[in-house]
């Protein structure tokens, strides 16, 4: 009996031992991460500002962390096909994401979704936020958004809007206006911001939510009027643009962002690490002034933040897509 019972002792002392070894064999590998090139994936087209941003990130990275990062392009479908990439790659730190709003806004536009952005994804950090600008053509007439609102109102569904597609943050943010203003715009669809503007330009399609870099020189050129930008605050280099709020529609907002994630199960020693780095990346002058040519805001928040600003994000604009009776394509 005495036996057996050392026996069993024996064993369970050895399993514990085996246990601490892998435990820490697995610390070890964490604590010497990256060991190995590490792929920051972009699911667009190289030269558009998620992909600037993310090579920006990818430099300080590959830098402050003695490792190699490299950036992998794979547009398509909607962004979807670069983020499902992720969603199912190996949760180990050497796979990661940059990725725009457009994450949490495909879920809301399309059925044929195959990444959940909550449940498939460590959120690690905000990288950015990008306010858009409310523009028309001068010869709507307007100068101000209450006068936009006042035409809309006296023209309902006549007015039409341009945006840079389906689902993206420019189409989204005008439905918010719509739906908080109380107003019908007919919404044409274009395959990005350049055709959108063009169509603006030409006066076809008077009303277009452009992003601040394509718009600020039509702005100064006065080919196109602003009549609001869609953060909380004002646009820098553009202090003379008020929000759309102050227009007059209280409480709106419709940011574009940019954040970093990894594969869910990601360990959270890897998330945290590159959270810090990252964070620290968007503090350096370098980076400030790339995202301010672009008119964008460095953020830098924690892990558990950027989760929640997704939550609310796909709260957000679910209620927006139902108020104005879209679908799921």
């Amino acid at each position: 009996m005495k036996a057996a019972k050392g026996h069993f002792m024996a064993r369970f002392l050895l399993s514990g031992l085996v246990g601490l070894c892998l435990l820490g064999g697995q610390a070890f590998a964490q604590s010497d991460y990256p060991s190995r090139p590490v792929r920051i994936v972009v699911p667009s087209s190289p030269g558009g500002g998620t992909d600037i941003l993310a090579r920006v990130i990818a430099d300080y990275l590959a830098r402050s962390m003695h490792g190699q990062f490299f950036v992998e392009n794979r547009p398509g479908a909607g962004q979807m096909i670069g983020i499902e990439q992720v969603a199912h790659a190996e949760p180990d730190g050497y796979t990661l994401l940059v990725a725009a709003s457009t994450l949490s806004l495909n879920p809301v536009m399309f059925k044929n979704i195959k990444y959940d952005p909550i449940k498939d994804f460590a959120p690690i950090t905000q990288l950015a936020a990008v306010p858009n600008v409310l523009l028309v053509h001068p010869s709507l007439g307007v100068k101000s958004l209450g006068e936009l609102i006042a035409l809309a109102k006296q023209k309902p569904g006549d007015l039409t809007y341009a945006s840079a597609g389906v689902a993206t943050s420019p189409h989204m943010g005008v439905e918010l206006l719509k739906s908080m203003a109380g107003i019908n715009l007919t919404h044409i669809p274009f395959k990005g911001t350049g055709p959108a503007v063009t169509e603006a330009l030409s006066g076809r399609v008077p009303i277009v939510l452009s992003n601040t870099l394509t718009a600020k020189p039509l702005i100064d050129n006065g080919q196109l009027i602003p009549l609001g930008v869609t953060g909380t605050k004002r646009a820098e280099g553009m202090a003379d643009i008020p929000t759309i709020a102050e227009g007059g529609v209280s409480g709106y907002e419709a940011m574009q962002w940019y954040g970093l994630l990894a594969p869910a199960g990601t360990p959270e020693t890897i998330v945290n690490r590159l959270q810090v780095e990252a964070a620290a990346a968007l503090k350096t002058d370098e980076v400030k002034k790339r995202l301010a040519a672009d008119g964008a805001e460095p953020v830098g928040n924690t892990p558990t933040q950027f989760g929640t600003l997704i939550r609310n994000e796909l709260i957000k604009w679910g209620d927006v897509a139902k108020a104005a009776g879209i679908t799921p394509q």
